[in-house]
C-alpha cells in the first residue's frame, strides 16, 4: 500500500507541477511530498523529474512512469468501487473539459448536478485541443470526428451553422438573397484561439461567381459574444443552429441563406480508453447523451 500511495503523490505532482500544489490536493505538507518522491527515486534507481528554482518537469522516465501510475491507480479505483456497497451510488471527482458553449452545456450540467450530488465536477471551458490523458481529464466533449485511438468516443449529436440577423437589421439593410451579397453587410466573424484564423462560413458557391469579401466590423474569439451583437442588431454572425434555434422561434433573429450553406458538425464524448468506466463517469456519459441532443438520443436509440 506504501507503493500504491507514493504512485498518488506522483501522479499529483506530475499534474500539477508542484510539490505545494500537490500537498495542498492530497491534504500533507509540500516537504512530505518532496520526501516522498525522493524516496521512490531511491528505490527505482532513476530521476522522476527534472527540478529548478522555477518549475518542475517529467523526465523520460518519469514520462513512462506516468502513464504506467494512471492505469494502476485507476484499476484500483474501479477495484475499490466494485468491492464496496458505496458504489452503488455515483461518486467522487469528476475532471472534464468542455468547449465553450455555456447555453447549451450548463443547463444539462445542473441536471446532473442535482441528479448526482456526491458527484464533484471540476470543469475546464476550453476550445483547445486537450491531451485527455496527459492532463488527467476523466472525459471532455468536442467537435469534430476523434483520431486519437487511446480514447473510448460516444456520439453525441449533430449541429449545423447558420447566418442569422435580427428582423430589423434586414429590414434596414437588406435580406441576402445569394451569398455575394453579403459583401454589402456587416459580418461579425469568430476566430479560433489556438490558430488567430477566421473561422470559414459554410457557403456553397454559385458556380462561376466569385467568392464573397466579407466586411468584419466585429472579430471574436467567442460565439456568444457574437451573438450578443448580432441580437443587438449590427450584423450577420454565423452561429450553431442549437445557439439560436429558440430567438428564432421567438421572432429576434431570423435565419438567411439557409439553401447555400453546407456543414454539418458533431459533439463527441471521449474518455481513455485504458480506464475503467466507474460508476460516476458510466452515469455522466449517459447524462450527457441523453440531454444534450435528446432529438438525435431518442433516434439512435
Amino acid at each position: 500500500m506504501d507503493s500504491l500511495s507514493g504512485l498518488s503523490v506522483f501522479v499529483q505532482v506530475a499534474q500539477t507541477r508542484s510539490f505545494t500544489a500537490a500537498g495542498r490536493v492530497l491534504g500533507v505538507s509540500s516537504s512530505a511530498v518532496g520526501k516522498s518522491i525522493a524516496r521512490m527515486e531511491e528505490r527505482l534507481g532513476v530521476r522522476l523529474f527534472h527540478r529548478s528554482t522555477r518549475s518542475i518537469t517529467l523526465t523520460s522516465e518519469g514520462a513512462l512512469l506516468l502513464e504506467r501510475s494512471r492505469r494502476i491507480l485507476a484499476e484500483v479505483e474501479a477495484a475499490e468501487l466494485e468491492l464496496s456497497e458505496a458504489s452503488a451510488t455515483p461518486r467522487g471527482k469528476l475532471r472534464i473539459s468542455v468547449p465553450q458553449v455555456r447555453g447549451l452545456l450548463m443547463p444539462v450540467i445542473s441536471s446532473f448536478m442535482r441528479a448526482y450530488p456526491d458527484i464533484e465536477l471540476d470543469v475546464d471551458f476550453s476550445d483547445r485541443m486537450v491531451d485527455v490523458i496527459d492532463e488527467g481529464f476523466d472525459a471532455v466533449i468536442r467537435t469534430g470526428k476523434p483520431q486519437d485511438s487511446r480514447l473510448m468516443a460516444r456520439h453525441l449529436g449533430h449541429y449545423q451553422l447558420v447566418l442569422v440577423g435580427t428582423p430589423g437589421y434586414f429590414d434596414q439593410y437588406g435580406t441576402p438573397r445569394q451569398p455575394q451579397d453579403l459583401s454589402r453587410h456587416a459580418c461579425l466573424r469568430h476566430k479560433f484561439c489556438a490558430s488567430g484564423k477566421l473561422e470559414p462560413w459554410p457557403l456553397r458557391q454559385v458556380p462561376g461567381a466569385a467568392e464573397p469579401s466579407l466586411r468584419a466590423p466585429l472579430v471574436s474569439s467567442t460565439i456568444e459574444s457574437l451573438k450578443h451583437v448580432a441580437q443587438d442588431g449590427l450584423g450577420i454572425a454565423c452561429l450553431p443552429d442549437y445557439m439560436v434555434n429558440q430567438a428564432v422561434a421567438q421572432g429576434q433573429l431570423q435565419r438567411v441563406l439557409d439553401e447555400h450553406l453546407e456543414h454539418r458538425g458533431s459533439f463527441w464524448l471521449l474518455w481513455p480508453a485504458s480506464r475503467h468506466a466507474s460508476a460516476k463517469l458510466r452515469v455522466f456519459i449517459d447524462h450527457m447523451c441523453a440531454g444534450l441532443f435528446p432529438t438525435d438520443a431518442a433516434s439512435q436509440a
